[in-house]
């Protein structure tokens, strides 16, 4: 029987929000350490979690955090840890191994300013590239980026039905600003909300191979203990999960890992388009600042500006397509986002010279405001 959850109305913090779609996705297993502006994420399912049956751990740092996650997810718990630009940094090696084998877990990053301590208080985007990038190796990953309370419940529940589903780390890249805003976030009954368990091995368990991939190019995955042989490393290695140190076997490993999302691109990828039909310019945001440029669009249609906006919820893999298509149809793009230009790069590749783009960012501290959005409008077009 599924745990009862806060249903109702609340008027909570994103942080908040973000903790209660863990439960209510079925997280039972948090490990992680405290860290601006993520605390709060922490402290509220340490007081949860025991009501539900779940497990909660401080550990001595972010490092370990991410290892127990990785552990208990292999005990058949859905797992989860969160924590902010520092941590984050410290996680990556642990995010690659989960990724190399096939670990489902959830990481959220409450993203404030950086590099290194920055400013912890204050709200930045500027982690972006290092959500894709920063484990060493080939790979793919999913990433999210909510843009309110609200918002960040349901995703939390995604980015879980997501790991389950595609065996991997995914992460939720939120700001300091969603983390901390305080607005109405509906939680609805466990019956109308819908959560995904991992594909579990059938058949005989002598003849089990760990990562012999399924219709979905994903492998049914046990749990430890459960009586399978079964060897979990981070080394290149072969279906039955051994290390086989040859390029063949690291091509074969590679083409597993990459081609279960490349495959299912129109599945992972979601954005919200708003007033794009009849655009002539594209404004490409996400986060915080999708709501400042939605703002923006209004103001600019009120002064003969046909701006429209196309919000990225999936990051990473990036709407490659999408952006194509737009760079075919309008003048050009502005990226609205706080950093120097992370997106704003990838939004560049993919229109290909065929539209110019404009960015507007700064390196983080401030909401970027609506007004700011149309004066780059107004002299670009």
């Amino acid at each position: 029987m599924k745990p009862a959850i806060n249903t109702g109305e609340h008027f909570i913090t994103g942080d908040v929000a973000c903790a209660e779609g863990a439960i209510a996705a079925g997280c039972r297993f948090f490990g992680g350490y405290p860290i601006t502006p993520a605390t709060e994420i922490t402290e509220h399912l340490s007081a949860r979690l025991p009501g539900v049956g779940g497990t909660f751990i401080q550990m001595e740092d972010e490092i370990a955090a991410i290892a127990s996650v990785l552990g208990a997810s292999w005990t058949g718990v859905k797992s989860m840890t969160a924590t902010s630009g520092p941590g984050f940094s410290l996680m990556m090696e642990n995010i690659g191994l989960g990724i190399c084998t096939e670990t489902p877990c959830v990481v959220v990053n409450v993203q404030r300013v950086g590099p290194s301590t920055g400013l912890p208080t204050q709200a930045a985007q500027g982690d972006m590239m290092q959500a894709r990038w920063g484990s060493h190796g080939d790979y793919e990953i999913i990433v999210l980026s909510p843009s309110s309370p609200q918002e960040i419940f349901y995703q939390t529940i995604t980015a879980f039905n997501m790991s389950e589903t595609y065996r991997l780390p995914v992460l939720i890249l939120a700001d300091e600003i969603v983390g901390h805003m305080s607005e109405k976030v509906i939680i609805p009954d466990a019956k109308h909300i819908k959560t995904v368990s991992r594909s579990r091995p059938k058949g005989r368990k002598d003849r089990f191979k760990l990562y012999e991939p399924g219709p979905n190019g994903v492998a049914p995955m046990p749990a430890i203990g459960e009586g399978y042989n079964i060897h979990v490393t981070g080394l290149t290695h072969d279906t039955k999960g051994y290390p086989a140190m040859t390029v063949d076997t690291q091509k074969e490993m590679m083409a597993r890992l990459t081609g279960k999302i490349q495959n299912n691109l129109k599945d992972i990828i979601k954005t919200e388009s708003y007033r794009l039909d009849d655009a002539e310019i594209a404004i490409i945001s996400y986060g915080i600042s999708a709501r400042t440029s939605l703002s923006a669009v209004d103001k600019a249609r009120r002064q003969g500006i046909k701006a429209g906006l196309l919000r990225l919820i999936t990051i990473w893999p990036f709407p490659e397509d999408q952006i194509l298509k737009l760079a075919e149809k309008v003048k050009g793009f502005v990226t609205v986002e706080m950093n120097l230009g992370q997106i704003h790069l990838e939004v560049k590749r993919c229109a290909g010279g065929r539209a110019p783009a404009f960015l507007v960012g700064h390196p983080g501290g401030t909401i970027i405001s609506p007004d700011t959005v149309v004066k780059v409008l107004q002299e670009a077009f």
